[in-house]
């Protein structure tokens, strides 16, 4: 069997709380190097992977061969979940599992320009199609580019880094990843002695941006819940507040713990019934031992719910615009 070359973040969480069992379908929605996909085929159960990313096709070719009657790879973003399990021919979803984010798999190719710390083409798509990153920062007006790395990035100074961006590419235009981090890391006067280096934020924000990540994570989670049998599972493991606060939120409401109606009249509980129970109270996190062998840990959750045998919520307009 060969080896998935990152290891997942809470895998042993993420399988307790999927319960995969043989003759039993998964969508694994987010494939990557197929760590998850391998733990649960590992069960018995049949995986249908997504991944968006062209360059995971070696691993899930590694996994087709070691498993080649319960495995399959369907290349399509989250919003695509709902229309790859119908065409999968498959009877019934009995869980489904996100890991949201960026992977280190992808942050250590620096040709795909994810990184501000590796020089690389200033790309960011997580597919081969699309507005790039290059395209952001050289094509869009002050506004806009202030307007994601507050939303998105959550930098305080999303206005002094646009205009730094404007001035220079005014000059010359962005190409490469360690040029857009001088120019970002100069604009914030280097920040000496932070925690993080002063590109994060912004790379952040770019890369949300280009991927509309927080709009597939909605349109992933309300086509999780239209596709999902009556008891089956759903983990969804986070890594920064912006996304673990959209699942939250979701789930909250699909839950029947959000209050509804005008915010001028009495709060009151949604009429509709509630299509998700949580698994369990909170957010579960790696445990010490975990974060110790792998930074990435430590800073996720993994929320957990199943599907009841409500109908789907219609979906609301509450997306996160830039």
């Amino acid at each position: 069997m060969t080896e998935a070359p990152h290891a997942p973040v809470l895998l042993a969480e993420v399988i307790e709380a999927l319960k995969p069992a043989p003759g039993e379908v998964v969508i694994d929605a987010t494939f990557g190097a197929g760590g998850y996909t391998r733990a649960i085929l590992a069960t018995g159960a049949a995986v249908i992977a997504l991944d968006r990313d062209p360059t995971v096709q070696p691993h899930a070719d590694a996994v087709a061969a070691d498993f080649p009657d319960r495995f399959q790879l369907v290349r399509t973003p989250f919003s695509g979940l709902a229309q790859a399990f119908a065409d999968s021919g498959k009877a019934r979803l009995d869980g489904a599992v996100f890991d949201i984010g960026v992977s280190s798999m992808q942050l250590d190719q620096a040709e795909r320009g994810f990184s501000f710390m590796r020089d690389g083409p200033l790309d960011m798509r997580m597919s081969d199609e699309g507005e790039t990153a290059a395209d952001i920062v050289n094509g869009w007006d002050h506004g806009p580019l202030a307007h994601i790395f507050k939303l998105y990035g959550e930098e305080r100074q999303s206005g002094r880094v646009a205009t730094a961006i404007l001035r220079r590419r005014a000059e010359q235009p962005f190409t490469r990843t360690l040029d857009l981090a001088e120019v970002v890391e100069k604009a914030l006067g280097g920040r000496r002695g932070a925690p993080i280096h002063p590109a994060t934020r912004v790379f952040q924000a770019l890369r949300i941006a280009v991927n509309d990540e927080l709009g597939e994570l909605e349109r992933g989670l309300e086509a999780a819940e239209a596709t999902l049998a009556p008891g089956g599972r759903l983990a969804v493991v986070t890594f920064h507040s912006l996304e673990d606060r959209i699942v939250k939120a979701f789930l909250t409401e699909r839950t029947g713990n959000a209050p509804a109606g005008s915010r001028h009249a009495p709060m009151a509980v949604d009429p509709r019934k509630p299509s998700f129970t949580l698994q369990f109270k909170g957010a579960r996190e790696a445990g010490e031992a975990e974060r110790a062998a792998n930074p990435r840990a430590r800073s996720a959750k993994l929320r957990a719910a199943i599907r009841t045998e409500a109908p789907a919520w219609a979906p609301e307009k509450t997306r996160m615009a830039a």
